[in-house]
């Protein structure tokens, strides 16, 4: 951010109050900004609001439902832009604005609770030296009079473990805004690929835990790709264009042909030029029966179909694929036919369930050579490309 910080712009009394008025039913699932915590009454076996108490602790004189939203001059579309220019620093060495934020600010995600800003920036610098996280901030929108809701995604990898498992997180951010100060009171995480995102949540942890499972990626280029979306049965990503040399294969699980796709990079072309080997190794089915299969090897990004030789070898092509956004299961062990298959009809129901529109055919990535690697290390994905795709 610019040297200037949020609080030199926004000068406010200190606050004792957080809300949000977009919600007040206490019974919506999601957290809404408010980070006021109301007196619990049972009478006549009802759960009641006992405004008494509220008035006397935290200096209300009505309840929250009927209180009027205070007078404020809260620019909230100046602080929309505020969050474009700062959260992109959760990470780096610049970091957020602290004054941006009370000194109590209320943060939650499913495994992680705060009530301080210094209890949030401590959990940011314990994130940034375990994980070395790449953060991508999707879109800020208002979304309440007092609120403005973050869509992000959040990979990491666990460089205190040997493999270095690498974390994916995508979801949402509602952030509360104190209506007397004009800054951020309450910051709530929910994350896209559990159900239960209420603190403490079991769900998250075994989400954690499962992602932490030994997949050995080689050390080589691959397609880029922006991971737009993680549930819990799939990602969706954004992939750039790359190029392929490919041949016709006879199965998804098949390697026929693989020696001729791989002779033109080791120097069967037109120049007998060796191109670096790339991971991972495509199968596609072009059919929705998957009669029709070719595999491909990912060429490296610097190449373009104007300076690559052409292949010398009948049948063997080069294509470059528009990129897109494909929906992706990742697994491991040996990839059988009848296992890609059941992928395959797993992933696309769930995306049809989700409401999603699934391409036909699909492609199955392998990253690893199977003579040197163990199977329950292996890294396969099957991608199906989305018709149409809008991260909402």
């Amino acid at each position: 951010m610019a040297t200037q910080h949020l609080s030199d712009q926004i000068s406010r009394p200190v606050s004792h109050l957080c809300v949000s008025f977009r919600r007040l039913s206490t019974t919506t699932a999601k957290p809404t900004g408010i980070s006021l915590p109301l007196p619990k009454l049972v009478k006549n076996g009802k759960l009641t609001v006992g405004t008494d108490q509220i008035s006397k602790k935290w200096a209300v004189k009505s309840s929250l439902v009927e209180q009027s939203p205070p007078k404020t001059t809260v620019e909230v579309e100046r602080l929309v832009d505020f969050l474009y220019q700062d959260l992109p620093h959760l990470f780096d060495d610049q970091g957020i604005d602290r004054t941006a934020y009370d000194e109590r600010v209320r943060f939650r995600d499913p495994i992680t609770k705060h009530d301080t800003i210094s209890g949030y920036l401590f959990n940011i610098a314990l994130l940034k030296n375990l994980f070395k996280p790449e953060f991508q901030l999707h879109w800020v929108k208002q979304t309440g009079p007092y609120e403005i809701t973050t869509r992000w995604t959040m990979v990491m990898k666990f460089v205190l473990l040997p493999w270095k498992p690498e974390l994916v997180f995508t979801g949402t951010s509602i952030m509360g805004i104190n209506p007397e100060t004009g800054k951020f009171c309450s910051h709530v995480d929910f994350w896209d690929s559990i159900q239960n995102n209420d603190y403490f949540s079991l769900e998250g942890l075994k989400d954690v835990i499962k992602q932490l499972w030994i997949y050995k990626t080689p050390d080589l280029e691959s397609p880029k790709y922006q991971i737009m979306k993680r549930t819990a049965n799939y990602e969706v990503r954004k992939y750039t264009p790359f190029i392929v040399v490919e041949t016709n294969g006879d199965k998804l699980s098949g390697s026929t042909g693989f020696n001729s796709v791989a002779g033109y990079i080791f120097g069967k072309n037109s120049t007998m030029e060796k191109i670096p080997m790339t991971t991972p190794v495509f199968t596609q089915a072009l059919d929705a029966e998957m009669s029709k299969v070719s595999i491909q090897i990912v060429l490296p990004l610097e190449k373009d179909m104007s300076s690559l030789p052409d292949p010398s070898q009948e049948g063997i092509r080069l294509r470059k694929v528009e990129g897109g956004i494909a929906a992706v299961s990742k697994f491991s062990g040996k990839p059988t036919e009848d296992i890609v298959h059941e992928k395959e009809i797993e992933l696309r129901s769930n995306l049809i369930t989700d409401g999603l529109k699934p391409k036909m055919g699909c492609l199955l990535a392998r990253y690893n050579d199977p003579g040197r690697t163990w199977s329950f290390t292996m890294r396969n994905e099957v991608l199906i490309w989305l018709e149409e795709f809008k991260l909402d």
